[in-house]
């Protein structure tokens, strides 16, 4: 016979079997002249024998190790004039099992790590404090490498909170078995929780220190200008302003280097109401007039005298007292009168008076294109007025629904349904409101309520930041009432303010996000799908609103960039106003919309 290239042929060729079993294979071989027959055993874990015969040899393999899963044995023949090769590859059944499973380590997201076997591939579930955990995509399972016995991964977690400490179980699971393990996760300690759930203020005598670490740097002040279903002009509370009533009706505050803190004991008359807790106030003299101020005599409240006021309507009452349309005479130049709102302080305690005066003389301080003008009070006799720039459009939250695609639900019955904003056009809102918050934050102001609600609407599209903290009778279902007490905006406000009650320029910066969110969905009120208390786990878990459907996505771009969890990473107000500004020139086709 002629010299011929061995064959080879491995009998079976895959072989499926349970961990422990026994498996024979036979390698046959065939050539001229006749082959010699080897088997590849290198790294085998399982025990085998060869039974060599003639023209085939037998591998025998007993007590299968799951080690050799997926292994591909290979039976090579050789002559001289060449050589050829089979293989036999293994599927070895076994039992999950978990190698490895450890803390929490953080890299850019925070991960617990883990290492699992099992064939075939295991079912992986995760439980939080014996609870099912609900994979989403800010909580998930990732797996970063793959091999024929083991699946490297981790539980990713985005931006955890409090909420995530705990203990975390990993069952593995397939149908030749299971395994578990768990570990403790401690990613952020908690904020001050009562046992119902609800967020909390500690009293003055066993947290008041922890409290004034947060807060000191903050100083209630304000709440002037109020929104009404018809005139855009409600009515809350401004003598409660530092009250036991609702120490978040005025959100807006400054910012003082003041350090000298008083103890809980000796607060005095100037101590604000947060909540049930008294924090006292250093006041700024740059912007209070007292005997040793620095105020400038153009900044003293304007004193308008009572003939001059003529009351026309009454827009709506609140605690402190009512809110009326009225006409003034002699108060701008050129003009003989010109309609203005008025709030009256009904209660003229000696207390309330302070108040009234302390806002006065901040509101005064209080210039800009973009910030609802304060022209002054009337104190002649009671009831003591406070006089505001009357907006003709009213709140800009109603003026949004009324110009949006659900127009006709804001009708009230009558058949002229307003023309839809444009793009432009809301551009141009929000780079107002931007403007205004700029100029705020210049005076170092936080306004803690930052709303489309709490914006004025005038004559052109003319928007102005105002109603600080004073429409929540209209707008109660945008607040979260808390102790009693407490009434929080938690659907504008950052994980920071809703678990730890810090307000800064940063915590605005986020609030304006959401108000573009609401300019851009015609002002639907951001998670409107969702409960209180789901809004505040979505927050904290690092979930932020989808984009609207008519949102550039260069739009949607600052938002996401006001909506960084950490203060530090979001957006500078500045750069918002100059990137607002940039797009409102943009021809609108350039951008990119949503279909």
């Amino acid at each position: 016979l002629p010299n011929l290239v061995p064959t080879v042929e491995v009998t079976p060729q895959n072989v499926t079997e349970m961990e422990g079993g026994n498996v024979k294979a036979v390698c046959s071989a065939s050539g001229s002249p006749a082959p010699v027959i080897l088997w590849n055993l290198d790294m085998l874990s399982t025990h085998y024998e060869i039974d060599p015969l003639d023209t085939e040899s037998m591998l025998t393999l007993t007590g299968l190790s799951s080690d050799d899963n997926g292994r591909k044995i290979v039976c090579s023949v050789e002559n001289m004039v060449g050589q050829s090769e089979a293989t036999l590859e293994l599927n070895i059944l076994f039992p999950p099992a978990i190698l490895q499973l450890l803390p929490p380590e953080r890299n850019h997201h925070w991960c617990i790590p883990f290492t699992v076997t099992g064939n075939p591939k295991p079912e992986l579930r995760w439980y939080h404090n014996n609870t099912t955990l609900e994979e989403q995509d800010f909580i998930r399972t990732i797996i970063h490498e793959y091999t024929e016995n083991e699946d490297h991964g981790c539980l990713q977690l985005v931006n955890p909170t409090h909420i995530h400490n705990g203990k975390y179980r990993l069952v593995v699971k397939n149908e030749f078995g299971q395994d578990e393990k768990t570990v403790s996760a401690q990613f952020i300690d908690p904020p001050y929780f009562n046992t119902t759930g609800q967020l909390t203020v500690p009293s003055c005598k066993s947290k008041f220190r922890k409290v004034t670490a947060l807060i000191e740097t903050y100083l209630v002040f304000l709440c002037f200008f109020l929104t009404e279903p018809e005139f855009g002009y409600s009515c809350k509370c401004s003598s409660s302003v530092i009250s036991n009533d609702d120490d978040s009706a005025s959100p807006l505050h400054h910012v003082s280097n003041g350090n000298n803190t008083p103890s809980s004991s000796e607060m005095g008359p100037d101590a604000v109401i947060i909540g049930m807790t008294k924090i006292p106030v250093i006041e700024n003299p740059q912007y209070f007039r007292n005997s040793g101020s620095m105020l400038k005599s153009d900044t003293f409240v304007k004193h308008i005298k009572r003939h001059n006021i003529v009351l026309k309507r009454e827009l709506g009452e609140g605690a402190f007292g009512k809110v009326f349309l009225a006409e003034c005479y002699n108060l701008v130049p050129h003009q003989e009168k010109i309609h203005v709102a008025v709030k009256t302080l009904k209660e003229a305690s000696e207390s309330g008076r302070a108040d009234f005066y302390r806002e006065a003389e901040l509101l005064t301080n209080l210039q800009h294109d973009h910030i609802v003008t304060f022209y002054g009070v009337c104190v002649e006799s009671d009831p003591l007025i406070m006089v505001f720039e009357y907006m003709k459009h009213g709140d800009l939250n109603k003026f949004l629904r009324s110009h949006g695609p659900d127009a006709v639900l804001m009708a009230d019955g009558q058949h002229s349904i307003l023309v839809e904003l444009t793009q432009s056009q809301m551009l141009h809102i929000a780079q107002q409101i931007a403007a205004g918050m700029v100029y705020l934050a210049s005076q170092h102001f936080v306004h803690r309520d930052l709303a489309t609600r709490n914006c004025l609407v005038g004559e052109n599209l003319l928007v102005k930041i105002g109603d600080f903290g004073m429409s929540r009778d209209v707008y109660s279902t945008d607040y979260y009432k808390v102790g009693g007490h407490t009434m929080l905006p938690i659907r504008w406000m950052p994980p920071e303010s809703i678990m730890y009650r810090r307000f800064t320029t940063e915590s605005d910066v986020w609030s304006l996000g959401v108000v573009l969110w609401e300019i851009f969905t015609y002002g639907k009120q951001p998670w409107y799908q969702l409960s209180n208390n789901e809004v505040i786990e979505c927050i904290t878990q690092g979930r932020v609103l989808q984009r609207p459907r008519t949102c550039p996505k260069e739009v949607y771009d600052l938002m996401l960039g006001c909506w960084q969890r950490e203060p530090y990473m979001r957006l500078n107000i500045k750069e918002i106003y100059s990137m607002l500004q940039s797009l409102a020139k943009a021809s609108p086709v350039y951008l990119d919309i949503l279909g």
